[in-house]
């Protein structure tokens, strides 16, 4: 576990996923979220998605056009299983993923190592907040763009059945290493989930382009 992201002896958000703490279940980060974010930042080169997961985040990677390289610690029948990212030495042009909450910042780290160009996470907007992150991290490598959804993303465990809303705020937390100066705030504009969540993109995707 990442050390730095325990604060006043407690995780947050205080109940953890699951898949945070063993192999076997995970939380598919919803087709729209990802969407997002390739519709308002510009990639270049190859992207790695570290933490796969089942594909969900690479299949709309890959819409860009780019090769996506796709691995995760577990083997969850996608992408190259066993591949443990923080400890990991390969190199990629851009590094995009939702990391394991309980190893954020070491996510940061170690994607900011390896990416030659961007590291695009998707964090709890709350990831801005505290002093030491603020001293070892956000003041040495401040993001480039900090991009807010408007509409709260739910994680449901693979195969659950999706009812109710998430109740905590995300953002797209972006590094670009051709850029430099002050964080940029932006916020998505409603709309994404209705657009890439509805059964009609399931079955049409190209009608979405």
């Amino acid at each position: 576990m990442d050390a730095t992201y325990n604060l006043n002896g407690g995780f947050k958000p205080t109940t953890k996923r699951s898949a945070d703490l063993d192999g076997p279940d995970f939380y598919p980060t919803p087709l729209w979220a990802t969407h997002a974010l390739i519709e308002h930042e510009q990639f270049e080169g190859d992207i790695w998605e570290p933490a796969c997961g089942d594909g969900s985040m690479s299949e709309v990677l890959a819409t860009t056009g780019l090769p996506v390289f796709s691995t995760d610690l577990y083997d969850r029948g996608y992408g190259n299983a066993g591949v443990d990212f923080l400890k990991s030495e390969r190199a990629a042009s851009n590094i995009v993923t939702n990391p394991p909450y309980n190893a954020a910042e070491g996510f940061v780290r170690k994607g900011l190592q390896n990416a030659s160009k961007k590291v695009a996470l998707l964090l709890r907007l709350a990831f801005l907040e505290g002093a030491n992150r603020q001293r070892t991290l956000f003041g040495p490598c401040p993001p480039a763009r900090v991009w807010v959804f408007s509409e709260r993303i739910t994680f449901y465990p693979k195969d659950a059945v999706q009812k109710g809303s998430g109740t905590t705020a995300y953002a797209w937390f972006v590094w670009d290493k051709d850029q430099s100066g002050p964080t940029e705030l932006n916020w998505f504009p409603p709309g994404y989930k209705k657009r890439f969540d509805s059964p009609h993109y399931a079955e049409n995707p190209m009608l979405f382009k």
